[in-house]
């Protein structure tokens, strides 16, 4: 079946399809369990309530870590040869290409994501990247050191035991196997909570690990609110590491609660206000806006790297906001998230068009100009839609340019000169990414030098393979995701010093 071909009558075939066969349990030990408190969970398109999640407690997160725990000291994981273990994540890989259909499906439902962006960008690389870090665990090397010659040292790296990981729900599946994915490769046992507003899809992807013949209590799953579940898990002393990818603000709890447990290790992916710089030389100005329009409004701009400050020249300021005025307005068919034809679904809950609309109404008070967009697109108004929407005449101290908005809403500042351009990309507290558009090679290195950002790409916006590490500086956090290098950040090193004289 290629998803590819599937109607929007078939979409809402499956939506049905799979959500009578989706277990909403807490998935410990490598079975579903019910637990009696719930959360709903709410399709954004409409309102509509799709399931009642289990809502895990503390209690839940001792159970489900554990488990954990037994596994990881039972050995039927962490001990695995790497080559069994290797083909049980090639199996998982699979089993995630398989069962396709109906993964895509619950994300659309759950957050809104529309269903072309799942068939051709979410689903594929969550099972690449899974297969990816299976290819990588045969990979993960320690060191021989060049010691006395009556003595052998040698550092081997090992799995951390416990790894708690929680993700986002703006990327349920593919933010959740970030942590998951690199987690396991490296012979870790693994809880995760996933966002409460968008659990389906992980329920799914730690019953396929087991179907792929991964032991039970190595992949557990606990539903629940993040200050329940969540909290309990970042402070639980019995997790040995935990994977974080949200808001700043959580992030730094985070951070406490390991001081306060037991200096549990913590990685970190938060927040972003990324600038994209447009110099009067740039190669070509149509590509440029064709990259700044997809950078913002991609995933209805719910996204940690969006590339949502445009800082551009004067010399082609007024060129630049002419044209993504004419493209941006129609480049993307809000709608029906199910509908192929779809481009921008809506954000993730009703609280979020509130604040979204809320970023909107300052902009227009703080004396930004509102070039397109700005409110609820007409015929879906029962769901939590905002147009894209873009302003232009903004500096960087309006509050559109320097909070988080997470929603689509493009800001166009004008900068005089490459000086001022790296100003006021560094003027924020965040780091995540960044790009410079220019014809001139010395202006791009001296950009990419200068600019506090974990990426910068030059000339194009947010493309990627896995050998490209995803993180931040400053306050976006200080994980490297979706590479080699998340893989080997789930193990420790130990140094072992031999005496081997006679």
């Amino acid at each position: 079946m290629n998803l590819a071909d599937l109607t929007r009558a078939d979409w809402q075939q499956a939506a049905t399809d799979t959500l009578a066969a989706t277990p909403t349990g807490l998935f410990l030990d490598g079975d579903f369990v019910v637990s009696n408190d719930v959360i709903e969970s709410i399709n954004p398109a409409d309102g509509a309530v799709i399931a009642a999640v289990s809502a895990g407690t503390a209690d839940d997160i001792d159970r489900a870590v554990a488990s954990a725990r037994a596994s990881f000291k039972g050995g039927s994981w962490s001990r695995m040869a790497p080559r069994d273990r290797m083909a049980v994540m090639y199996r998982f890989a699979e089993l995630v290409r398989e069962d396709g259909r109906a993964l895509a499906v619950l994300d659309t439902l759950d957050m809104g994501k529309p269903i072309t962006a799942m068939v051709e960008d979410d689903l594929p690389t969550v099972a690449d990247f899974i297969q990816f870090c299976g290819e990588c665990i045969d990979k993960i090397e320690g060191r021989v050191t060049n010691t006395d010659s009556e003595s052998l040292h040698f550092v081997r790296r090992e799995p951390y035991g416990v790894v708690g990981a929680i993700s986002p729900w703006n990327y349920p599946m593919l933010m959740a196997a970030w942590k998951f994915a690199p987690a396991l490769a490296a012979g870790n046992s693994v809880v995760l909570k996933p966002a409460e507003q968008s659990p389906l899809s992980c329920l799914r992807l730690a019953q396929l690990f087991v179907e792929a013949g991964g032991p039970a209590g190595v992949f557990n799953v606990v539903n629940g609110l993040g200050e329940v579940a969540g909290k309990a898990l970042a402070l639980h002393n019995d997790v040995d590491k935990i994977s974080f990818t949200g808001s700043t603000a959580v992030g730094k709890l985070m951070l406490q609660y390991a001081g306060q447990s037991n200096m549990k290790r913590v990685s970190l992916e938060t927040g972003g206000k990324s600038p994209q710089v447009f110099l009067d030389d740039l190669p070509d100005l149509d590509a440029a806006v064709e990259a700044a329009i997809y950078g913002i409004y991609s995933n209805q701009g719910e996204v940690c790297n969006a590339g949502s400050r445009l800082l551009v020249e004067r010399g082609i300021y007024e060129d630049f906001v002419a044209a993504f005025r004419e493209k941006g307005r129609e480049e993307f068919t809000v709608g029906d998230p199910l509908d192929p034809d779809t481009m921008m679904g809506p954000l993730v809950t009703f609280e979020a068009q509130k604040r979204v609309l809320g970023y909107i109404e300052k902009g227009q008070e703080e004396g930004a100009s509102l070039e397109f967009g700005g409110g609820v697109p007409k015929g879906l108004e029962a769901g939590a839609f905002v147009e894209p929407t873009l302003f232009a005449d903004v500096n960087n101290q309006m509050t559109i340019a320097r909070e988080e908005i997470f929603g689509p809403v493009a800001s166009i500042l004008p900068v005089d000169g490459p000086e001022e351009a790296v100003e006021i990309a560094n003027d924020t507290p965040y780091g995540l990414a960044a790009s410079i558009w220019t014809a001139d090679v010395g202006k791009a290195h001296r950009f990419v030098r200068d600019l506090n950002a974990g990426m910068v790409w030059v000339n194009t916006y947010d493309e990627a393979d896995f050998t490209l590490p995803f993180g931040g500086f400053k306050q976006s956090g200080n994980a490297r995701d979706s590479c080699m290098e998340s893989v080997v950040s789930y193990t420790q090193e130990k140094a072992a010093w031999i005496n081997i004289a006679e």
